[in-house]
Parts: structure tokens; C-alpha cells; sequence
């Protein structure tokens, strides 16, 4: 009878030290989709606020749209990076100082905002990333797709713009292309996105694709509709087919 107690002991004491060591792992090595923040050096010096989630050598920048932040992608960055991605999500630095009440140029200027998506690829880069891709949203599609205009060849592999905000060079975008709209999304004073969309993407050199999506949401307002799960497993997709 004793030597049944002693041994349910050692059994209750190695179940509680491996449980410890288990603890002790997952704090060591957080769940793939943790949120870590980071800060991005930028070329005047100043540094981007970003969030980082997952690891892997297949790097993904989400770039938000004009009414957002880098928290708006909280959930598609959880799920990128559980599919192997690792992924920084911005804030644009002219979006900061509109929000804090300041005044500036730069926040519907693509070549501006391209400044700190490429920042975000070099940053990225330097860090072991072998591919890196852009996924923008309006605003934020426009300074991915500017900086695929603006970037070395090779430095952005992939682009997904979620109805991008237009640039004016289109022909000269470098990588893989996923231009996704919905076909009722409209603008200031009611006017179709749609043709603009389409012109941009006709525009542009091959590979490319142009998906089109069923109601009127715009950009990152489609993840809340029922279009949603449609556009995040096509953005996985995208971003997971072999190149070639």
C-alpha cells in the first residue's frame, strides 16, 4: 500500500514538473499568431509604429486603409501568420499626425505613404525574409501598389490591392498582381470604383489577376461582410501559389 502511494507521488510529481516545463515553453516561444509590437526605422530617421505576428521567410506588410490602423488587421494577420506567414502590419506615420490633430500633405500622396511600405520590405528583408508581399486597402493599396512602382527589382514578390487608391503609373508595377473590388463600391458622390479598378488593372503587366466580389463594401470593410471568408482564403491562396 505504501509503495502505491510513493509511486502515485512521483507519478503526480512528474505530471506537475512536466506541466512547468510546458509553461515555461510557451512563454518562451508564443503561439505563431501572438502580437508582437515593433518599430520600423524609416530613411529620415524617424521610426513606423508596426505590429508583428508569426515567423517564416514568406513575409506579408499589411498596409490599412485612411479610416484605420494597424490594429484594423489584427484578425487577418492572425490568420496569415497561421498559415506560416510572418506579417507586420503599419501605421502610416502622415495617419499618426492626422489623428493627433495635425496637418499634412502626405496622407493622400501614394509616392509619400510608399515611403514607409518600402521601409516596412527593407526592414523585413534585412531581418531573413525571402519573399515579401504587400497586401493594401484604399489608401494603404495605393502607397503597396506605389511602392511596387518605387521598389528594386525583386524586393516586393507579391501585391494584393483591396480597391486601391489609383497611381498614376500603373504599367510600371513590378510582381505578382491580386486587384480585388467589389462590384457596387462606390465613392465620393456615388461614382463607381469599378472602371477606375479595372483601368488600373488593364494598366498593368502581367501576372496579375483581378477579382471581383459580390456587394458594395469598400476595401477592408469587406473582411465584415459575408464576401469576407471569401477574400481571406483568396488573399491565402495568392500569397501561397508557387511562383512561376
Amino acid at each position: 500500500m505504501l509503495r502505491g502511494v510513493e509511486q502515485m507521488r512521483r507519478v503526480g510529481g512528474t505530471e506537475r514538473a512536466l506541466a512547468g516545463a510546458l509553461a515555461s515553453l510557451l512563454l518562451l516561444f508564443p503561439a505563431a499568431s501572438a502580437q508582437q509590437p515593433a518599430s520600423i526605422p524609416a530613411s529620415d530617421g524617424s521610426t513606423i509604429a508596426a505590429d508583428v505576428y508569426g515567423a517564416g521567410d514568406h513575409a506579408v506588410v499589411l498596409a490599412h486603409g485612411g479610416r484605420f490602423d494597424k490594429s484594423s488587421w489584427a484578425e487577418q494577420a492572425k490568420a496569415l501568420a497561421d498559415a506560416g506567414f510572418r506579417v507586420v502590419a503599419i501605421d502610416f506615420r502622415a495617419a499618426e499626425r492626422v489623428r493627433a490633430g495635425e496637418e499634412t500633405p502626405c496622407l493622400y500622396d501614394a509616392a509619400c505613404l510608399a515611403v514607409d511600405v518600402l521601409a516596412a520590405v527593407r526592414y523585413l528583408r534585412q531581418s531573413g525574409a525571402r519573399m515579401v508581399s504587400v497586401v493594401g486597402a484604399s489608401l494603404g493599396g495605393g502607397a503597396a501598389a506605389q511602392a511596387a512602382v518605387d521598389a528594386r527589382e525583386g524586393e516586393i514578390d507579391r501585391i494584393v490591392l483591396l480597391a486601391h487608391m489609383a497611381i498614376a503609373a500603373p504599367e510600371a508595377l513590378k510582381g505578382r498582381k491580386l486587384f480585388v473590388v467589389a462590384r457596387d463600391d462606390a465613392g465620393a458622390g456615388g461614382a463607381p470604383r469599378l472602371p477606375r479598378i479595372r483601368d488600373q488593372y488593364e494598366k498593368a503587366p502581367e501576372p496579375k489577376r483581378l477579382l471581383l466580389l459580390d456587394g458594395s463594401a469598400h476595401a477592408q470593410f469587406i473582411f465584415d461582410t459575408p464576401e469576407g471568408e471569401r477574400l481571406m482564403q483568396e488573399i491565402l491562396r495568392f500569397l501561397s501559389e508557387p511562383s512561376g
